[in-house]
């Protein structure tokens, strides 16, 4: 029986009540031993018998109640004492006072002494819990020689910290607690359920004394730095790190294993908390018709979440996406018990459909974060950057101004900054016709400009997950290339914050913090998912895509830009534009989209975005052209041009795109 205790079976209930009962009966007979000094004949002239009659159903039914019984044996923690504690101690309150009841009225011949209660109660509460600490002993020495054990530290020393070890000692078999590390310096020395607390400077030393495989965090660490550098240390120790989700997000108030999830690159790159002004963020929506468009991407979907927050009157869901829009009405209604909406199913180049939505809706703030964003998919396909981006764009600022919207907030991106590629550019335009507007009519148009948000539709945290499950290779343009990142939640409520502070005409810049070297980022991917760069997965090399530049500009530096009431938010130096001028360059710009002529269409961005300079790209031929009209870019289509600019790209591959056919590429390999 003994040793069905300490196997990985679970010993049935029965057995541990009737152990409990054959402790109790001991302890009576202990308890008279004890009180009279081992003479046998006091104890059978005492109320021996009585004590028996009266106590054994006692203490049966107390344990049947409470269920002392119930926890698994080799489990035990210092709850489970209490408990038994606890319920021991009524029993034998319980038993004295029904025995001095009894006694009075005659049933039995004399009371319970209170020397044999408290003795019976001290002796029962020892050594059922004793039994049952010696019995998680042997479990676990039993099972260190049966099984590889993992050796983990958690980060916090409170109550997630102490729920978080006994999760890990109840589901699962080969992790051992070994140490708690806690930023309170106070705690040195100082243990939680026998396990000693060590000072966050003693990490390494802890680390490398018991040889941890891994670390988690039991709790929200608010200094983003210093979790960055105990994430660095861990990874640079192949210790894997892990983190519990808030309490609020426990299972029906309960942690489980499986909710202790590994940590996120997303986790690795997070700043400092924002701090917004909700108060001016809730003046600005609450009661108010707004409009989001492209609601059912990755940027537009959060900011409909984030907006939920602040009690607009409705919110009109507009996107062309019909499977992801399905997804976030669910979303809003069941998770987040949102019901102010409409989805509406629509492009923004339909003027109908706009026209149908303004006309049914009169939104008050447009939130316009509808466009194509891929680089190299805009860079082949320049007509459609200019249909949906500058068009789109066009034709929404334009029934702003007529349905008198007070404020029209547009999501830019960086890449609008010295474009060097279509998409870029595209966006650059439609920075430009925003801003002339302002200039002409009531509503105010702004502008947010941002870099890469992690996690995003197509950005690389999605497509190296994808290529570490498939076993590698990670594939990065260039060793050298850098980008800017941010979380979604993080642009987007800077997205709210912005559109606070505008007075219309502005372009605010966000404060995108230090720029990530990409292969690092795949690097620490790898270390992450516990396997080895170079012997586990490789990482390839595969040459900078059209279009794209090594390091992207958030014009961020104080010469370009000039601060705002809100720390990470600037507003962007830039020139103003004449709205007649502007509106004659676009109008003949989206003139050509119906030709499907990409040198002309490209040729026209350049002279609309003097400093749009290609690179990488086929279009790299236009910027050579100093004199270049828009009547004479169909030489460059000459099949002489074409041959001269397939020669000019390494390991180029043809595509066709509208009605041009130009080589990309530009592929190159190195040895990193």
């Amino acid at each position: 029986m003994f040793k069905l205790l300490i196997t990985k079976l679970h010993t049935p209930r029965w057995v541990v009540f009737m152990i409990d009962m054959m402790i109790v009966s001991v302890s009576i007979i202990a308890s008279y031993l004890l009180r009279f000094n081992f003479d046998w004949s006091q104890i059978v002239a005492q109320s021996f018998g009585i004590t028996y009659l009266i106590l054994i159903p006692i203490r049966g039914l107390s344990f049947l109640v409470s269920k002392t019984y119930g926890g698994l044996v080799r489990y035990t923690s210092s709850n489970d004492a209490l408990r038994i504690a606890i319920v021991t101690f009524l029993g034998s309150v319980a038993a004295f006072i029904i025995s001095n009841i009894l006694a009075k009225l005659g049933v039995v011949a004399d009371y319970i002494p209170l020397s044999i209660v408290i003795l019976d109660c001290v002796i029962s509460m020892c050594a059922m819990t004793i039994l049952r600490f010696l019995v998680k002993s042997l479990y676990l020495e039993h099972r260190t020689h049966d099984l590889s054990i993992q050796n983990v530290v958690i980060y916090g020393a409170n109550e997630s910290a102490l729920t978080t070890k006994r999760t890990l000692e109840r589901d699962v078999e080969n992790y051992r607690v070994v140490a708690f590390i806690d930023n309170d310096i106070r705690l040195k020395g100082k243990a939680i359920d026998h396990v000693n607390i060590y000072p966050k400077d003693m990490l390494e030393e802890v680390l490398d004394k018991y040889n941890v495989t891994n670390l988690i965090f039991a709790n929200a660490m608010q200094n983003k730095v210093l979790k960055q550098e105990v994430i660095d240390l861990c990874l640079s120790k192949n210790v894997r790190v892990m983190t519990t989700p808030t309490v609020n997000n426990w299972i029906n108030g309960e942690l489980s294993f499986k909710q202790i999830k590994n940590i996120k690159i997303e986790d690795l790159l997070e700043r400092d908390p924002i701090h917004l002004e909700e108060d001016k963020i809730r003046k600005d929506i609450v009661n108010k018709v707004v409009l989001v468009t492209g609601a059912a991407g990755s940027i537009g979907s959060e900011i409909v979440r984030q907006l939920t927050r602040f009690n607009p009157k409705k919110i009109i869901v507009f996107d062309q996406a019909e499977s992801p829009l399905y997804d976030l009405e669910l979303e809003l209604r069941e998770k987040l018990n949102f019901y102010d909406f409409e989805i509406v199913i629509g492009s923004i180049t339909d003027k109908t459909r706009l026209t149908e939505t303004f006309d049914a809706y009169h939104p008050t703030i447009v939130y316009h974060a509808a466009a194509y964003k891929h680089v190299p998919m805009m860079e082949n396909n320049p007509s459609q950057a200019i249909a949906n981006n500058v068009k789109g764009t066009k034709y929404l600022a334009d029934f702003s101004v007529k349905y008198h919207v007070q404020k029209f907030v547009m999501v830019s991106t960086d890449k609008a900054v010295n474009p060097t590629n279509v998409m870029g550019c595209s966006k650059r335009i439609c920075e430009i016709y925003t801003q002339s507007l302002n200039t002409m009519f009531p509503t105010k148009f702004i502008t947010t400009r941002f870099g890469n948000v992690l996690g995003s539709n197509g950005s690389v945290i999605p497509r190296f997950k994808a290529q570490i499950e498939k076993g590698g290779p990670i594939t990065v343009t260039h060793p050298e290339i850098t980008r800017f990142f941010m979380t979604i939640p993080e642009a987007c409520q800077l997205v709210l914050q912005a559109g606070t502070l505008g007075n219309g005409g502005e372009i605010f810049i966000f404060d995108m913090g230090k720029s990530v070297k990409i292969i690092d980022l795949a690097k620490k991917m790898i270390k992450l998912s516990g396997l080895t760069l170079g012997k586990d997965i490789q990482i390839q090399f595969t040459g900078l895509r059209p279009g794209e530049k090594l390091y992207e500009e958030v014009l961020n530096d104080k010469e370009k830009t000039l601060p705002t009431t809100h720390s990470q938010i600037m507003v962007a130096k830039v020139r103003e534009y004449d709205f007649a001028k502007v509106s004659e360059q676009i109008n003949e710009l989206i003139s050509l989209v119906e030709t499907c002529d990409n040198m002309k269409i490209v040729a026209m961005m350049k002279k609309i975005v003097p400093e749009f300079k290609s690179e990488n790209s086929i279009y790299e031929e236009l910027d050579s052209l100093v004199s270049l009209s828009t009547e004479n870019v169909a030489e460059i289509n000459s099949e002489n041009e074409l041959q001269k600019s397939k020669a000019k790209t390494d390991k180029s591959q043809i595509v066709y795109s509208d009605k041009n056919v130009f080589p990309i590429g530009k592929k190159f390999s190195l040895i990193h």
